[in-house]
């Protein structure tokens, strides 16, 4: 990598129509107000939008860099919407943003700092969960920052929040990219990056901030989620990350954690991802 004191970065920002405006506008305004600006920020229009959506993005139609919106004629889910920006973008490096969540104001420069210092392919972060409604601080989900424990921590369970990382295209590309493994694109894409050789770390401070809260642990129940979760040992097998009993202890923990009653799977969340 080159030893230069900056690097090219693209922000890829999918949103489709169950999107809150609001929310929207407020993850564009913290991507703008980033103290090292993104070379390129690509918003994936996943679906048609809702006039309150492009409203938003007329608001942003003047800034710098103009926001390069590309339009999926129907919804196709966060896989490839994001393997679509992906695909256009035309950085280095690219940062995931999600539509409902804030990034710090130094968010980008921690992380491009850390890239630069010790040449990583994959740096995510711990961020802050807070909920929607009354705003209440719940916790922050940190991640390991160490990368023998994170391959270990793979195996199980993903070791990044999504809306955290950033990561060289190059090596997202290599491996394939995201591919629809659905509910867990990015764990997928992330093992086959670890099996591959990447280097990967976490940095320690909460760069980002989440709406969790219960309508976020009712989405680890969505239909469809327990033959994801088949697919998904598979292919940690495949990858060569995990054994056969390995995946088995995997989805029978996996499963009886989602099949807890909300009170219960609240309190496994804060025990298990939290920390104050």
């Amino acid at each position: 990598m080159s030893t230069s004191a900056s690097v090219d970065l693209t922000v890829i920002l999918p949103v489709y129509i169950g999107a809150d405006p609001a929310h929207f506008r407020q993850a564009l305004e913290s991507v703008y107000a980033q103290t090292y600006p993104a070379t390129e920020i690509i918003v994936v229009e996943d679906g048609p939008l809702a006039d309150d959506h492009r409203a938003v993005l007329d608001e942003f139609a003047d800034r710098d860099p103009i926001p390069t919106r590309v339009s999926l004629p129907e919804n196709k889910g966060v896989a490839e919407a994001v393997q679509t920006g992906l695909d256009s973008a035309r950085s280095e490096w690219i940062a995931r943003v999600d539509a409902d969540d804030i990034n710090e104001p130094d968010r980008f420069a921690r992380q491009v700092a850390a890239i630069i210092a010790d040449d990583w392919d994959l740096v995510g972060s711990a961020m802050t969960e807070f909920d929607d409604r009354s705003g209440r601080v719940l916790g922050v989900r940190s991640m390991p920052t160490d990368p023998e424990a994170i391959a270990r921590i793979m195996r199980a369970n993903n070791a990044f929040n999504h809306p955290t990382v950033v990561f060289r295209r190059e090596s997202a590309l290599t491996v394939g990219g995201y591919r629809p493994v659905p509910y867990m694109e990015d764990y997928d894409l992330f093992a086959r990056m670890l099996a591959a050789g990447a280097r990967a770390t976490n940095l320690v401070d909460p760069l980002v901030r989440f709406r969790g809260g219960d309508a976020m642990l009712a989405r680890r129940r969505t239909p469809g989620i327990f033959r994801a979760e088949i697919r998904m040992q598979r292919n940690l097998r495949a990858y060569g990350l995990i054994s056969a009993p390995r995946a088995l202890i995997n989805l029978v923990l996996r499963t009886a954690y989602r099949l807890l009653p909300t009170p219960a799977l609240r309190l496994a969340n804060r025990v298990l991802f939290h920390r104050d």
